[in-house]
């Protein structure tokens, strides 16, 4: 019990992780229906960006924090607007390619800036261990389990109770439609890259701390990311979360109880399953048939 209780401490401090990347996902998704696979390289900017000021420069934990996450969202504002918008035929096969194409050039950029070599980053507070029956938790996993609701609720609130929230979710219905009822679709896109951006550089940051970061570290997780928003539902903020939450656990209990080699493997056999069995999620609604 012991044994699978660490695993379970150690699962969900990564399913986490992959919950706010997922959550990165399903908001741009609900805001605009696009899919954004340089979600991955957010996170690294936001880890990375994050070690440089707080570790290199010497800038406190929540300043280096909110400048981070203010790059990070620069950056998928200048996507929007250098990449995306300036497409003539935006169907989204060409987009998703667009942003596939980011991914490469964002990669590339964090190699030239930060080098090959992997950074860490010291953890949030100098609190040791928490132990629980025997197992250990860290008090990292504690402030990515916080943040990771507090992020939900806030999502939540945004947009069910805020007129730019409902404003975003009408533009992913139809933005021409919402464009003559007067909403200004084209900053209700800007807005979205820029809050998904932000997001994916939360979860770099707090990854920062309980693993070793570099500017390859994006790709993975953006894939697990896009599991776990797969897994919960696309579009579900709460099945984000427990699409991260069941990866990690899953991934970590193969790792112990099986192979290491099966780490990467099991996400994507998950979502194989999962598109196969129930292509909306966990959480998602089905489609609508009309006859």
């Amino acid at each position: 019990m012991q044994e699978l209780l660490q695993y379970v401490f150690s699962g969900v401090t990564n399913g986490a992780v992959y919950a706010i990347i997922a959550l990165g996902f399903t908001m741009l998704y609900s805001s605009t229906g696009l899919i954004n696979f340089a979600q991955g390289e957010f996170v690294m900017l936001g880890a990375l960006g994050m070690i440089s000021l707080w570790k290199g420069f010497g800038i406190p934990l929540i300043p280096a924090f909110a400048l981070s996450v203010a790059g990070v969202a620069a950056a998928g504002l200048l996507l929007e607007r250098a990449a995306i918008r300036t497409v003539r035929k935006p169907h989204p096969i060409v987009l998703v390619i667009i942003t596939i194409g980011a991914s490469i050039l964002l990669r590339g950029l964090g190699m030239l800036v930060w080098g090959k070599d992997a950074h860490s980053a010291p953890p949030f507070s100098r609190q040791g261990p928490i132990e629980i029956a025997g197992a250990t938790l860290l008090p990292q996993s504690l402030w990515i389990l916080g943040i990771v609701l507090l992020l939900v609720a806030a999502l939540q609130v945004f947009y069910k109770k805020t007129l730019t929230g409902k404003a975003m979710r009408a533009c992913a219905i139809s933005k021409k439609a919402a464009s003559l009822l007067g909403v200004p679709s084209d900053r209700m896109v800007l807005l979205a890259f820029a809050l998904s951006a932000a997001l994916g550089g939360v979860g770099g940051i707090l990854i920062a701390p309980i693993s070793m970061s570099g500017y390859d570290m994006g790709t993975m997780l953006g894939l697990k990311g896009f599991c776990a928003a797969m897994l919960g539902g696309l579009g579900n903020s709460w099945g984000a979360v427990l699409g991260g939450l069941v990866l990690g656990i899953l991934e970590s209990l193969g790792v112990g109880f099986f192979s290491s080699s099966l780490k990467d493997l099991i996400a994507f056999l998950l979502l194989l399953g999962v598109l196969y069995v129930r292509p909306s999620g966990l959480l998602g609604v089905g489609a609508v048939r009309r006859f």
